[in-house]
């Protein structure tokens, strides 16, 4: 399920991919699923048909989904493709928490605790 934080400095097209991204790593959505028209996703999520529309334009750039004329969307092979943008998400994060003075070792410690956290230890 895709949420959107409409008060966020992050942009919703940016949004939209990320939660895509996200689902396809977490096993979710994966290779071949079909994901819903641009339009109804756009309705369901209270969006302008053409923000959700970019979305989809940027995860067939990326080849993150593909597109086939007259059937829909659908997630493509691409693991390592989510894997680095999801990678290119975290670092500029990890930028702006440093610029914002948090300290490195601070964020090393959250990625420890997240880390243990997941692998249940």
């Amino acid at each position: 399920m895709i949420s959107i934080d409409i008060t966020g400095r992050t942009p919703i097209y940016e949004q939209i991919c990320r939660a895509v991204c996200s689902e396809i790593t977490r096993g979710v959505l994966k290779e071949n699923d079909k994901i819903p028209p641009s339009r109804a996703l756009a309705q369901q999520l209270g969006l302008n048909p053409n923000t959700v529309a970019k979305a989809y334009q940027m995860l067939e750039r990326d080849g993150i989904i593909y597109t086939v004329a007259g059937k829909g969307s659908f997630i493509a092979a691409a693991s390592s493709k989510v894997g680095s943008t999801l990678t290119k998400d975290f670092e500029e994060k990890a930028r702006e928490a440093l610029n914002a003075g948090i300290p490195k070792e601070t964020l090393i410690e959250i990625i420890v605790q997240m880390t243990l956290d997941r692998n249940g230890g």
